[in-house]
């Protein structure tokens, strides 16, 4: 596949995708009102008619019938306007059609053949299409069929004398010159008035390029704005080689050729055209300025692929990692360079404005997120038979897209887990505790610092503590006394692998396939999940994500000859003590006194066999850590200072031997070219100590 016709595919992907999203919003809210309004109506015939003439120039044969046929069901809807109660079915109808296209959608974006049966959805929208017609005969189905193009071609052919026009030529050998004339109409369709073409039905006609390749598409307007608007989407389109203005003023036709400013092409139209096209230089300029403002919408958003942000955060790390090379040079030490410094602090300052706009191009909203999760909500309640609605609250929050890809399997299975498992079976029951009878699952998405904090919430019955130790103590995971378990201690428990309380096997539930994979994808972004409940009341669960995970700001430390990194949001102290200082406990090993509150001691040294400079305690520092519910104190050698670091994932052959699960998170080359691991401060914690505390 050469370079256009990915660029298109990739073009077509992302907008079907973002169709689909849309429709199923519109979908969810039609249904709760019960109805579809107006314009909800002219919405769904827009995306239907937009996906329709996209998979059409794809070859998108089975995407392109089924969306042509919602698209006659809409349009019929609309120009009836028929307002009625449809009922689930139209709505099912709806989901199953856009389940449909969302699995092709798929399947093209894994190079796997298209599923072309779709009889039974076409028959089921034409059944519906019979249904709300009623007693009109079977010829306004035909009607129907043909509306798309009546609402655009609402000219005669004697129309086409109109005074202004556009005639649009494609590069040579493009191909599929007719369907790329429909997607242009589709794509003026929304900001153009009434309007018509030659050649005509280009959709369907493909013997219709023949006529374009030698005498271009020509477009014909009602007015100047119009025009305009049509030059805007022109000048943002594919593919287009030139396009001429044609001005029919009593009949003295005159011709401005205008080529698109990014084809460094040479003009194609003849001399004579070209010497009429000197003469209206200003009309020719008054085209060319006025739409500008007109298409700054499409100019404002582009969409690029993710490898190529991928790419630009690696370079951008690379120029973090070569400018601390160069300031802090061994060659430069001791000498007073005051220019110098001041050079290097204006280029810290620019390096750090690259690094947070290159973050910041990568940052999306959550939205994508929540969004999805109103269908799953909508699905279970109908298969459960429980009343439910979905709560979103900073759904705005955003996250790199890395991320925000990773949490969304999470989040689904934790909203699955609260329809499921959370949420009374009975409204009755939540009647009888004095609840509204539709439970509410809440997600809510906030920023702290450097995190991202996702809350997923039920109002439902909460968590039986000791039907969970019973489960534990069945399946052989309880570690120490039923009765030394805390709450917090026991809703970790469902975080083992293979754990459920779940009896039976359902579509949802009770496979073992539990919480420890949500615990796994969570942690694998560098994030940590934590529960909470109340029996009665409802649950929650927690994520706790990083922004991002390319460049962090780091404290260097040292141990021995080594140098380790810890993240700066983990740390919430450091200080010096004595000896006298620490408290040996018989059950936990060397623990120290913060804040009323006793915290276990990691010599850094003896956890990696490592020979410290600091000869006693006093010589040495204590850092205290905190990592979601895990809180300690690391006892190091020196504290080296803050720098931002790039992180650097772990060699492939090196993760064989789950070096992650000995508390190093990755690591990153410092400015004098020596390598620094950084420190995961909850496996850190779990490797040395083991367990929650």
């Amino acid at each position: 596949m050469d370079n256009s016709m990915q660029n298109m595919l990739d073009m077509y992907l992302y907008e079907t995708n973002t169709l689909i999203e849309q429709l199923d919003e519109i979908l969810l809210s039609a249904e709760q009102e019960g109805d579809f309004s107006q314009d909800a109506v002219n919405e769904i015939f827009r995306i239907m008619h937009t996906i329709k003439g996209s998979s059409a120039m794809m070859q998108f044969n089975s995407l392109s019938a089924l969306s042509h046929q919602i698209e006659n069901l809409f349009f019929f809807i609309r120009e009836n306007q028929i307002n009625q109660e449809f009922g689930h079915d139209l709505f099912d109808l709806l989901f199953q059609a856009s389940d449909f296209i969302k699995s092709q959608v798929i399947q093209i974006e894994n190079n796997e053949p298209l599923n072309e049966d779709i009889s039974e959805l076409i028959s089921g929208i034409e059944r519906f299409l019979q249904q709300i017609k009623g007693s009109s005969d079977s010829s306004d189905h035909e009607k129907a069929a043909s509306a798309t193009d009546k609402t655009i071609e609402n000219q005669t052919k004697e129309d086409q004398n109109s005074e202004l026009a556009i005639r649009v030529f494609f590069d040579e050998e493009c191909g599929m010159e007719n369907l790329r004339s429909f997607m242009l109409i589709t794509a003026m369709q929304d900001v153009c008035g009434p309007f018509s073409y030659e050649p005509q039905n280009v959709e369907n006609d493909s013997s219709t390029a023949a006529y374009i390749i030698e005498h271009g598409f020509t477009l014909y307007f009602n007015n100047h704005e119009d025009l305009d608007a049509a030059i805007g989407i022109l000048k943002t389109s594919l593919n287009i080689r030139t396009y001429e203005i044609l001005h029919n003023q009593q009949e003295d036709k005159k011709v401005e050729t205008i080529e698109k400013a990014e084809e460094n092409t040479e003009k194609s139209s003849a001399p004579a055209k070209e010497t009429e096209a000197k003469k209206t230089t200003a009309q020719k300029k008054k085209a060319d300025d006025a739409p500008m403002h007109l298409s700054s919408g499409k100019q404002s958003l582009i969409s690029v692929n993710l490898t190529k942000l991928d790419r630009l955060m690696d370079i951008v790390g690379e120029i973090v990692i070569t400018e601390s090379m160069v300031t802090s040079s061994p060659d430069l030490q001791g000498f007073k360079l005051d220019n110098f410094t001041k050079s290097a602090r204006q280029l810290r300052k620019l390096t750090d404005d690259l690094q947070d706009t290159a973050m910041s191009i990568r940052m999306v909203p959550v939205s994508s997120v929540f969004q999805k999760m109103n269908r799953i909500v909508r699905d279970m309640s109908q298969a459960l038979g429980k009343e439910a609605r979905l709560v979103s609250i900073g759904a705005d929050t955003e996250v790199d897209k890395t991320i925000v890809d990773s949490i969304g399997d999470p989040i689904m299975h934790m909203v699955r887990n609260s329809m499921d498992h959370g949420l009374e079976q009975n409204k009755e029951d939540r009647i009888a505790l004095g609840k509204d009878p539709q439970g509410t699952i809440t997600l809510k998405a906030e920023h702290t610092g450097s995190e991202v904090i996702i809350t997923i919430s039920d109002d439902g019955q909460g968590i039986d503590t000791q039907k969970v130790i019973e489960k534990a103590k069945e399946r052989g995971l309880l570690t120490k006394p039923e009765s030394e378990y805390s709450q917090r201690e026991v809703l970790q428990l469902l975080l083992l692998p293979g754990f459920s309380t779940n009896e039976e096997v359902t579509e949802y539930s009770g496979r073992g396939v539990g919480m420890d994979v949500v615990k796994k994808n969570i942690e694998k972004v560098g994030g940590i999940v934590t529960m909470t409940s109340e029996e009665g009341k409802g649950t929650s669960t927690i994520f706790k994500i990083p922004l991002t995970l390319a460049i962090v700001d780091g404290m260097e430390i040292s141990v021995g000859n080594s140098i380790f990194t810890i993240p700066i949001h983990n740390i919430r102290q450091s200080f010096k003590i004595d000896e006298s200082d620490i408290v040996h406990d018989a059950g936990q090993g060397e623990m120290i006194q913060k804040m009323d509150k006793f915290y276990p001691i990691i010599r850094l040294n003896e956890f990696f066999s490592i020979a410290p400079k600091a000869e006693t305690v006093s010589d040495g520092i204590m850092i205290w850590v905190e990592a979601g519910e895990k809180s300690y104190c690391l006892f190091v050698d020196e504290l080296l200072g803050e720098q931002q670091v790039v992180v650097k994932p772990i060699p492939t052959y090196l993760s064989t031997y789950n070096v992650k699960d000995s508390g190093i998170a990755g690591c990153t080359i410092l400015g004098d070219g020596n390598i620094s691991i950084i420190l995961d401060i909850i496996n850190l914690h779990t490797a040395a100590i083991g367990g929650a505390l």
